[in-house]
């Protein structure tokens, strides 16, 4: 398989690079952050992404997005040290195939990651039995339409740079000459007028109904 490896740290894609020519898998390109993860993948079109969540810029979610909705048969599987359930159930919603921790071991890692190359899930046992609790869980009731009509010119630019990847609100803050508690204000204004929970949905709203043109295509 053709893979492209997204991970900020060199030592880490250095081992990983061996690991997988060792077992025959043609390493296509590295990127070291999210945007360039999405670069890459148009350009090199891989069969599988192995995509960090923790990078600069923009994260491994944001570009797991990115990727699911414009290259389809692109399959992305996150790697990380990130055990959080939250986590696993946000990659699996923005597009993920897989969802691999670090510390698995080479043989079950591989066993993984040809199994999303046939098409099917990438998880652990223990993982894919977590998904399914959450899934099975009964729907809770539909919120009032969203309307992204009712944004301000203010809140769109905070979104803006929201869908780029600044997502802390020190870097809001200075990136709009404003306070921190101002960012926390227009953000809680956005959460609420789009009826959402948190600023990965956000995110994933805004780049489904095109409110914001994605990284790299401006």
């Amino acid at each position: 398989m053709r893979i492209l490896i997204a991970d900020d740290h060199t030592l880490f894609r250095d081992s990983l690079r061996a690991l997988m020519a060792s077992h025959d898998h043609e390493i296509v390109g590295e990127a070291r952050e999210g945007r360039e993860a999405v670069e890459l993948a148009r350009l090199l079109q891989p069969d599988i992404v192995l995509m960090d969540l923790a990078m600069p810029g923009l994260d491994g979610l944001a570009a797991t997005r990115l990727i699911s909705a414009e290259m389809p048969q692109v399959k992305v599987v996150v790697l990380t040290a990130l055990e959080e359930d939250a986590k696993l159930f946000e990659a699996i919603k923005s597009g993920a195939q897989g969802y691999l921790p670090k510390t698995l071991g080479s043989r079950e890692f591989f066993s993984l990651i040809e199994a999303v190359g046939r098409g099917e899930p990438g998880l652990t046992p223990l993982l894919a039995g977590k998904l399914l609790q959450e899934f099975a869980r009964p729907p809770q009731p539909a919120p009032e339409p969203q309307d992204p009509d009712a944004l301000t010119d203010r809140e769109r630019e905070v979104l803006e740079l929201l869908v780029a990847g600044i997502t802390s609100n020190r870097k809001l803050a200075h990136r709009l000459g404003v306070t921190e508690n101002t960012v926390k204000f227009h953000v809680r204004n956005i959460l609420d007028k789009l009826h959402l929970h948190n600023r990965t949905q956000v995110v994933g709203f805004a780049l489904r109904h095109g409110m914001v043109v994605p990284p790299g295509e401006a």
